[in-house]
Formats: C-alpha cells, structure tokens, sequence
C-alpha cells in the first residue's frame, strides 16, 4: 500500500520494526509497503545510524549544505545596514550607493530586493505603487530651474512648516531647500537670493501660476516675477491646472516626504531647516537617482557662470524703443491712451515697441515681453502673456 503523507511517519516505524525482527524478509515487506527496496534500506540505515531513535524517521531538509552563489553574511548585513540609515531607497538604489562606495561583490538589484523582503524590509503597499514613467529633461545645469513649495505641514510646537525647493532640472540637483514660515514674496524672494549667490543665476525658471510667483490661472505677473526679469531671468508658468508639468519638483516632494518628512518629530521651523540641510547633501551627493543611470545629482551639476548682481544694473532699452514709467496704478501713457500692464511693475520703466500689425504693441520689461496693447482697443484693455 502506497505511504500516506498524513501517515508517513507512523509507517515508517512500522516498516523499521517490521524489518528488524528476527527472519524478516526485507524485500518481502517492501513489496507489502508499497515502497522500493532503496528506500526501505534508507529508512533501516538511518535508524540504525541514530542508535533507534525514531526521530531520525521524519522528513529531513532537502536544502544543500552549501550554496556557493548565497549573497555572503557580510554584504547582506551592509545591504541591511544601507537601507536602515535611508528607509526609502530601493534595490536599485542601494546597489548603486554599494557600487559608487567601491564595496566589491554587490549582488544585484533583485537579489538585493529579495534581501530586504526576506528580512520584512519591504512594504507590499508601498512597493505596488512605483511604476516607470517616461522622462524629459534640459541639455545642460542651469537651464531650466523647477521651484515649488511642498504641501505645508503642522510643527509640533505650533504653526506650520513650508518646505520651499528649488531643483536643477538637467541633473535633479536640489539647489535650495528652506523652511520657509509662510509662502509670501519675502520669504521666497531671500530663499532664492540666497540660492542665486551660492549657484548663480539660470537661464529661466518653471513655477506653477499661485502666488507669490503668479497671481492667476493664466500666472499674471507679481512683483516677485519682476524681479526675476530684472534679474534677466524667463520665467515659465506650469499650465492650469496640470502639476506634472513640475513633474521633477513634485517627485522631489515625494522623496522628501518618504525621506525626512515621515520620518521625524519636527518641533520649529529651525528643526525642520536643521533636517533639511542634514538631507540635502544626502540627496544630493550621496543617493543614487534612477533618472541620471544610478549616480547622484552632484555628479551632472555645476555652477552657473552668470553671477547674482548686487547690487542691480540699471535697466537700459535700446535707442528706438519708447520706454514709458509704469504708474502706481500700473498703467502707462502711450498716444495719448492709458494701458494697464500690472502693478508689479509700478514704477519701473517698461519699453513699448510695435509688432507685426499695425496698431499692435508689445510692452517690455528688461528682456521679456509682458503684455500686447493695440491703439484700437479701449483704455484700460491690455492681454498679459
């Protein structure tokens, strides 16, 4: 009769105690136990071997004594030890990180992904939400910066944290981030100064179209966007409406989140900035970024070779231009009409030279188009850009 798994054991002993009787015919109750003669001679073997005891009876492991491709003790502590000090990096990241250290014999991103599942490393949840996406970026630093303020957050001692950054969007490197108390043009304007001395200036800066960098859906100009103008830098709003068009700042915000956010008890505004530039030279220097084949933003990133001007140069239009101050009310003369072009560029003065049409104008501020006036229209009608 064929051996029962739900039986295995109890036939067994009743098979060895069977054979060992005196006269037993071995083949004979092999037959009878409905098992090969190779089979009963292990199980005689092996309880004589263990001196009668029945445990030597149960199933033993099939795993090998050996296993000569195992990741070593050693390396799966490192791996263990990598993602304890940074919870949020993956497989893929800690390779690289192991890799950019120079640790020899790293295992690869599934087997260490395997590692840190084994030990309950891993969050199943988590771990369903990451998928590819396709990535757009700029040829080189400095030519396009992303800024945004992360979704604020409460302080434990009172009041509200407003992680404001600024990332390079060629090498993801994080220029700036500042705990900012609020997300008004001052604490803005001296966050990216700040910025602007340390790196220098960009060609143009993407924002989305909320204050303080626009004040519309459509981002009409705030003060804080003339300066950057004054500054000889384009600023781009995101669309309406569609936030992944800050789509590096945003997946920035989540790892920041995932990163130090989650995992602190933040009290003040100056424990939060404390974390943040205890982080930035971790991201920045340190963490593999799967965009930029694994190495760290520092690695593509280098200074701006326009220098922050302080003070700032006067403002100078060319020889033909028609250049107008801009009155308190934010309008301007021209022809005996008045056009309204925005009060954050009161008291600057603009530049007013004809387009294409006849009767159409663009008006100017340093190098940077603001708004189109035409002669035919009514006072007071102007269409900001």
């Amino acid at each position: 009769m064929p051996w029962k798994e739900t039986t295995a054991m109890s036939l067994r002993i009743e098979f060895v105690q069977a054979a060992l009787a005196p006269g037993s015919n071995v083949s004979q109750l092999c037959r009878h136990f409905g098992i090969s003669r190779k089979t009963g001679y292990k199980w005689l073997n092996r309880f004589r071997e263990a001196d009668g005891d029945v445990d030597s009876l149960a199933d033993q492991s099939r795993r090998p004594h050996r296993s000569p491709r195992r990741t070593p003790k050693v390396m799966e502590e490192t791996v263990l030890r990598t993602r304890d000090t940074h919870p949020a990096w993956g497989g893929r990241k800690i390779r690289a990180f192991l890799l950019n250290h120079g640790h020899v014999g790293v295992p690869g991103a599934s087997t260490i992904t395997a590692i840190l599942r084994r030990h309950g490393r891993l969050d199943p949840v988590e771990c369903a939400k990451h998928r590819p996406f396709q990535r757009f970026e700029k040829e080189r630093p400095n030519e396009l910066w992303q800024m945004d303020f992360k979704g604020y957050f409460p302080l434990l001692n009172g009041g509200y944290c407003h992680p404001l950054t600024v990332l390079d969007d060629h090498s993801r490197f994080l220029l700036g981030l500042k705990a900012c108390p609020d997300e008004t043009r001052g604490s803005v304007q001296d966050s990216l100064a700040a910025v602007f001395r340390q790196y220098g200036l960009p060609d143009c800066i993407l924002v989305d179209n909320g204050p303080p960098w626009g004040s519309g859906r459509q981002g009409r100009h705030t003060q804080f966007a003339a300066w950057l103008m004054r500054l000889g830098i384009q600023i781009v709003h995101s669309r309406p409406y569609h936030p992944q068009t800050l789509g590096k700042d945003e997946r920035l915000h989540r790892t920041l989140k995932a990163e130090v956010i989650s995992r602190s008890s933040l009290q003040t505004l100056d424990h939060c900035q404390h974390a943040f530039d205890s982080w930035r030279p971790i991201y920045n220097q340190q963490r593999p970024h799967e965009a930029l084949n694994m190495l760290p933003p520092a690695t593509r990133y280098q200074p701006s070779s326009q220098p922050f001007p302080d003070p700032l140069p006067p403002v100078q239009y060319d020889i033909g231009d028609t250049v107008r101050r801009v009155q308190a009310t934010g309008r301007v003369y021209f022809r005996n009409q008045r056009f309204r072009v925005g009060k954050a560029f009161k008291g600057q003065s603009v530049a007013i030279r004809p387009l294409n049409q006849d009767g159409d104008f663009g008006v100017f501020f340093c190098n940077q188009r603001i708004a189109r006036i035409s002669l035919g229209q009514h006072n007071d009608i102007v269409e900001d850009l």
